[in-house]
């Protein structure tokens, strides 16, 4: 199962190259720019672990790449977004995130049933990676 989250989700993985773009598209509209990974890929779970701090005032493709890459080779198995942040209206809304990296397997989710009152069903979902302690999950 292919994880549809974020923007460009339904198509196939960037490029280096198109990274680069997106990241220097991000610069021209004087976004901040972060840098965030998870084993939990769960759609509720909107707060990956942010790698390092917001890259505030970068003018430099070239210094986000760099980031990139050191999480990359440090967190290889996991997924990994850059966000950018747009200020101008006094608040930081997200305006752009895209998956840049993902584990070699994803595993997907299960669909869990639960009976409620009055024989009510309550569905949710969770990831199957999460069957696993952190850490160990891919």
């Amino acid at each position: 199962m292919r994880l549809t989250q974020g923007t460009f989700s339904f198509l196939p993985d960037l490029t280096d190259e198109q990274i680069v773009k997106q990241i220097n598209y991000a610069i021209s509209q004087n976004w901040s720019i972060s840098i965030e990974y998870t084993e939990d890929p769960h759609p509720r779970n909107n707060y990956w672990e942010l790698w390092g701090l917001p890259l505030f005032d970068v003018n430099d493709a070239a210094k986000v790449t760099y980031e990139l890459n050191t999480c990359r080779k440090q967190h290889q198995n996991k997924y990994i977004k850059i966000n950018a942040f747009d200020n101008t209206r006094g608040i930081e809304s997200c305006v752009l995130s895209f998956i840049v990296n993902r584990p070699a397997y994803e595993p997907g989710f299960e669909l869990v049933r639960t009976e409620d009152v009055s024989r009510n069903q309550k569905y949710c979902f969770r990831s199957y990676a999460t069957e696993k302690p952190e850490g160990s999950r891919y």
